[in-house]
């Protein structure tokens, strides 16, 4: 299955990182999870300590108690080559994409050893060139993230990308863990289409649902955010994460907004369509009173009441003044061959 082909609208891919902490079950957790909740795809991060960092690299977040350094940390954190074949195997038994984060040249030649689906390249990493040269054997969709990135930056990622053929989606993201609402900059995916003209989509690090499902009104075709299993879960991560229960509500509102947005509503032909129901729920002009043959119809002598049956109630300056040619009791509803 590509990440283009096969997938029909938007493409929502549960991202991992690094909230297995190190167990292998618990990574293959995760994918059961995200295949249980309707996602389409699985990412995690592929970290190999001595290859992407120095000893002294700083933390993000002190948050382990375990690890002396985040170099440390990446190392506790590392798969083997088998073991994350049998994460790519797992994947495709569930049926969903196989998408990592390559973080050093080394990582890279892992991924494609094993034959993963799609390359995400990280906000930190826009402006690696060298690792999107180390890409262009390995004809694989890259999604792009740009957290990090201004403009200038980005335009020079995507030009690279492109000189190697690589199909390539622009990923509005904000690197602030979790965003709030107003730096998530959704606006500004109709801009990176527009600026690109290739596949958009978001990489959401607000922990909620609500982005993904206003940035499927901008038609994305790639969502991506962090999951956990619960708040209360150890990671750096778990505060810019939705909880699985709440992936199941985002991908069936994703879904909802798609199907909206591919139908357009011709309004003549609805009214047409629910004719019965105005019937039902349109109001019709009635006899307020008991009335007399002979009668000049007044204000007082009409009254407006459902069903919609009769004489509609748009036309109740036409009926006022005119001569009632049958006697009518209360609530009975006027017909135009009452009236003369």
């Amino acid at each position: 299955m590509s990440l283009f082909e096969g997938i029909e609208n938007c493409a929502i891919i549960a991202e991992v990182a690094q909230a297995h902490d190190g167990s292998l079950g618990m990574a293959h957790a995760f994918i059961d999870a995200a295949a249980d909740s309707g996602a389409d795809g699985i990412k995690f991060q592929t970290h190999i300590a001595a290859a992407e960092s120095t000893p002294d690299e700083p933390w993000r977040v002190k948050f382990s108690q375990q690890d002396k350094t985040r170099y440390d940390y990446w190392k506790r954190m590392k798969f083997s080559e088998e073991q994350w074949a049998g994460l790519r195997d797992h994947a495709r038994q569930r049926g969903l994409l196989f998408v990592s984060s390559p973080f050093s040249g080394e990582a890279v030649d892992l991924l494609e050893r094993i034959d993963i689906d799609a390359w995400k390249i990280a906000s930190g990493e826009v402006g690696n060139l060298p690792l999107f040269e180390q890409l262009a054997g390995h004809k694989k969709p890259v999604l792009l993230s740009t957290g990090m990135s201004p403009w200038s930056e980005i335009d020079t990622a995507v030009e690279q990308i492109r000189s190697h053929g690589l199909p390539v989606a622009v990923m509005q993201c904000t690197s602030i863990y979790p965003t709030p609402p107003e730096k998530t900059g959704i606006t500004l995916i109709p801009k990176m289409r527009e600026r690109y003209g290739c596949p958009v989509g978001l990489s959401d690090h607000s922990g909620t649902i609500y982005p993904g499902l206003a940035a499927a009104v901008y038609g994305i075709k790639v969502l991506e955010l962090h999951v956990t299993f619960d708040r209360k879960m150890f990671g750096p991560d778990v505060p810019a994460s939705v909880t699985f229960q709440e992936l199941g509500q985002l991908i069936e509102g994703v879904r909802a907004i798609e199907a909206m947005m591919a139908s357009e509503i011709d309004k003549d032909s609805m009214a047409e369509e629910l004719g019965e129901l105005r019937q039902i729920f349109n109001k019709s002009i009635t006899a307020a009173i008991d009335l007399s043959a002979g009668i000049i119809l007044a204000s007082d002598h009409v009254a407006l009441k459902k069903p919609g049956t009769g004489i509609p109630a748009a036309r109740m300056g036409e009926i006022i003044g005119k001569r009632l040619k049958v006697g009518v009791s209360k609530d009975t509803i006027l017909r135009e061959e009452d009236l003369e």
